[in-house]
């Protein structure tokens, strides 16, 4: 695998940082992932925009502008091997003595960028859907900023690993849903695609847009507004999107079946158009 740290293209295993890292002590940094197909980067220009988000949102400065930032990552794309690949964005604030204000003057941000293979769900999974779990969103209020500080996802995700399940639907305030330990969730009703709202309580998807954009072109019924936790219970059909897991169908939550506890009509609608899309509009972007 080669990598990307601070000017240099390497292999991972020469990349080597500060333990003074403001990532590695504070986890003050933001990532970006931006899936690749036929070794294009797919709406690079919206994940930048998305980058650039995270990065105000901690007040640190962008270290390259767009252009410098697409020249990269096309040298990345080009140094590994897999036709399809995610790329990985790393930048934290930089090497520094242990203080919790901002250093001052600035030092240099810390950049890293990686390559893994982009993997598909196998058959078998889209043929049976997945367990997921709930759990209270314990987080902070400003889930927008894609920050390297993920200790409470982490540990919201293991609790559905452990559970012997796929991904942790979180639950805000005991009052409504607003999204997956690291995926975004839509519900199902009557026929209607239904999707949490963007605001500071979620990650804003790539792949979220993707599906509201492909129901919006193809007549599938669909609105964006708070979702209620009985609406999630209730719901007919639960899906999973992410870049790396595409979308997925629930069919099982805290251990009862979602719907009739298999993949169902609109999950099997979404999906085929999501395969057309990627071979009519990812890889020929």
């Amino acid at each position: 695998m080669t990598i990307y740290l601070n000017g240099k293209f390497m292999p991972i295993e020469e990349a080597k940082i500060s333990v003074l890292d403001r990532g590695f002590i504070f986890g003050d940094g933001v990532y970006e992932v931006i899936p690749v197909y036929s070794r294009k980067a797919f709406r690079l220009a919206e994940h930048l925009r998305r980058l650039q988000h995270s990065l105000d949102g901690i007040k640190l400065a962008n270290p390259h502008s767009d252009g410098e930032w697409t020249m990269l990552i096309n040298e990345l794309v080009a140094r590994n091997e897999a036709e399809d690949q995610y790329l990985y964005l790393h930048i934290t604030r930089g090497v520094a003595k242990r203080d919790h204000a901002f250093p001052n003057p600035p030092v240099k941000p810390t950049v890293f960028m990686m390559s893994n293979p982009l993997l598909t769900a196998p058959a078998a999974l889209l043929h049976s859907g997945v367990a997921c779990i709930t759990a209270p969103d314990n987080r902070w209020l400003r889930c927008d900023i894609k920050a390297i500080a993920l200790l409470p996802n982490v540990l919201l995700r293991q609790m559905a690993v452990d559970a012997g399940a796929v991904e942790t639907i979180l639950i805000r305030d005991n009052a409504f849903m607003t999204e997956g330990a690291a995926s975004n969730i839509f519900v199902v009703n009557n026929g209607k695609l239904l999707a949490p709202p963007k605001d500071n309580l979620m990650l804003p998807g790539i792949t979220y847009d993707v599906v509201l954009e492909i129901a919006a072109a193809n007549g599938i019924p669909h609105e964006v507004r708070k979702i209620g936790v009985a609406e999630v219970f209730a719901a007919d059909e639960l899906l999973l999107t992410s870049s790396t897991k595409e979308v997925l169908a629930i069919t099982q939550l805290d251990g009862k079946p979602v719907g009739t506890g298999k993949p169902g009509a609109v999950f099997a609608k979404l999906h085929k158009l999501y395969q057309d899309f990627k071979r009519d509009v990812m890889r020929a972007t």
